[in-house]
């Protein structure tokens, strides 16, 4: 019970983390591309709130080891996998046509390609308490959050 109530709490926060990057990314390739279409913007929204939406019931993928039936696993296998379709999509609509917003796609889809790997079932039993894990976090969590930051300081100081 307690590992449930833990990571229905710490995974959402995870996106409430990368969320702010995800704007800020968005917004800047937006406002540099002039790009003003109200399906980028709303698009993006819809993207958004989608990841919102699906980030609160991805919780049990972190816990494949603990005996989690079979049907339930499927399900939030399934649900993980799906969680990276509003992900692209919040980068297809906006247009990186900056060369130093390719850094921050790049490093967060190297960290969306193994999150995927991680929300197959199979494979997360696999590499389970592994450095692959550690490195999946870090690329979206730290780097994408860093990486937008020091972006967001840039376009502040007026360049």
């Amino acid at each position: 019970m307690f590992q449930h109530l833990f990571w229905f709490f710490g995974h959402p926060e995870v996106y409430v983390l990368i969320l702010p990057g995800f704007g800020i990314v968005s917004h800047i390739c937006m406002m540099m591309s002039n790009n003003d279409s109200s399906f980028g913007y709303y698009g993006l929204i819809c993207a958004m709130a989608s990841i919102v939406c699906l980030g609160r019931v991805v919780w049990a993928h972190h816990m494949f080891m603990v005996g989690l039936d079979h049907l339930t696993a499927i399900f939030f296998s399934s649900v993980t996998m799906i969680i990276g379709i509003p992900v692209f999509l919040d980068y297809v609509l906006s247009d990186p046509i900056l060369w130093w917003l390719v850094g921050f796609i790049f490093l967060f889809t190297i960290g969306g390609v193994t999150g995927v790997a991680l929300s197959a079932s199979a494979l997360d039993m696999l590499f389970h308490d592994t450095w692959f894990v550690v490195a999946h976090f870090h690329y979206v969590l730290s780097l994408g959050s860093y990486s937008s930051v020091v972006i967001m300081l840039y376009l502040l100081q007026g360049h």
